[in-house]
């Protein structure tokens, strides 16, 4: 059984990492998937072809969603391509790490614009579409960072806690209407990013896990199946940490 059968996904940052590795198992379940990139159009002609191959619809947008007219834009080609916007994950996002001391304003500017507003953008631009439809899954990835801090990292722990609240505004202001709106947070998880670490280091973030392994960009993918999916009809302004148990 497919779990997304006849569903539209739109997939913010999906060329690598944790986006791809959704865009790959919505377009499994039966998803059409319609996907954003900022730059790596190679990456991303791979990856609509690789999708298409799986029997859906899949198709890539070079759209900058932190921009508030490319968001909108985006949303109205999309609807007029596959008809429908039934799930919106906002997975797009940056880091510009430094310790508050050394961080620029433009620093600080460019990761709350990327990470938080474009939020504000993806959601605003789908809203009226899931009301028309009176239903809708919208899932916000945060980060275990946004849940507790870190150092040299107070603007991505800005933007991924400021993701947070504004998801469950969110899931209070369109509950009536059957539009969820919920919350992953990733922990440590080891994507084309973490493989240029130091092989000592990761080993140290593994081993303070109690699941003993970083995650992979399945499990986050997993989880977002779930919540796009009607298994979580009855889930939403929630918070999933998916974490090996790092925050536990």
């Amino acid at each position: 059984m497919n779990l997304l059968q006849g569903k539209t996904a739109i997939i913010t940052g999906a060329t690598r990492g944790i986006g791809k590795g959704i865009a790959e198992i919505f377009a499994q379940q039966g998803a059409n998937v319609a996907f954003t990139y900022s730059s790596s159009v190679e990456a991303a002609n791979a990856l609509e072809k690789e999708l298409n191959e799986k029997g859906i619809k899949a198709k890539g947008y070079q759209s900058n969603a932190a921009n508030y007219d490319q968001a909108q834009e985006l949303v109205a080609d999309v609807i007029e391509t596959f008809g429908s916007i039934d799930v919106l994950v906002n997975n797009a996002g940056i880091t510009k790490d430094n310790l508050l001391m050394r961080m620029s304003e433009e620093d600080f500017d460019n990761v709350i614009d990327v990470n938080l507003k474009s939020v504000f953008n993806m959601t605003k631009a789908v809203q009226r579409t899931m009301l028309k439809q009176r239903k809708g899954s919208i899932i916000n990835m945060s980060s275990v960072v946004g849940v507790k801090g870190n150092a040299g990292q107070a603007n991505y722990a800005a933007s991924k806690a400021g993701i947070i609240g504004f998801s469950k505004s969110v899931a209070l202001e369109l509950g009536s209407r059957n539009i969820r709106s919920n919350v992953v947070a990733p922990g440590f998880i080891e994507t084309e990013m973490t493989g240029k670490l130091d092989e000592k280091v990761v080993e140290g973030w593994r081993n303070a896990i109690p699941l003993k392994r970083g995650g992979n960009p399945e499990d986050i993918a997993n989880t977002c199946l779930f919540l796009a999916s009607d298994l979580s009809a009855y889930v939403t302004g929630q918070v999933i940490n998916v974490d090996g148990g790092m925050l536990t």
